[in-house]
């Protein structure tokens, strides 16, 4: 039987900001409350999913930024629209779940 942790959900959202502290702590903590959470909570297995795909998406844009500043210098304007949206999806999803909406996390691509 799953029970509702909206805190939960709201933490989970958040932990992506650990990326600006530890490097790599946004992707590692959402994936581990998934895999753990996602069968207990409910609503963690959507949540997470987005979480993940949003990530996971984000990493692959971000790489492909990388040849964009060889070639033509555009990749640093890729690099802070990203980094802008890495920052801000998480925080306003946080503040959507804890008001029972849906999460919804731009160009995110579906993996999971």
């Amino acid at each position: 039987m799953q029970r509702e942790n909206k805190q939960l959900l709201v933490l989970t959202h958040l932990s992506q900001l650990l990326d600006f502290v530890t490097g790599i702590g946004g992707f590692i903590v959402p994936l581990i409350l998934w895999l753990t959470q996602r069968d207990t909570v409910l609503n963690m297995d959507k949540n997470g999913k987005a979480i993940l795909n949003f990530r996971i998406s984000m990493f692959i844009y971000f790489i492909l930024c990388i040849p964009l500043i060889l070639l033509f210098g555009l990749g640093l304007l890729g690099f802070v629209v990203l980094g802008f949206l890495t920052f801000i999806f998480p925080i306003v999803n946080a503040v959507r779940v804890s008001n029972d909406e849906q999460p919804y996390y731009p160009m995110s691509i579906k993996f999971l």
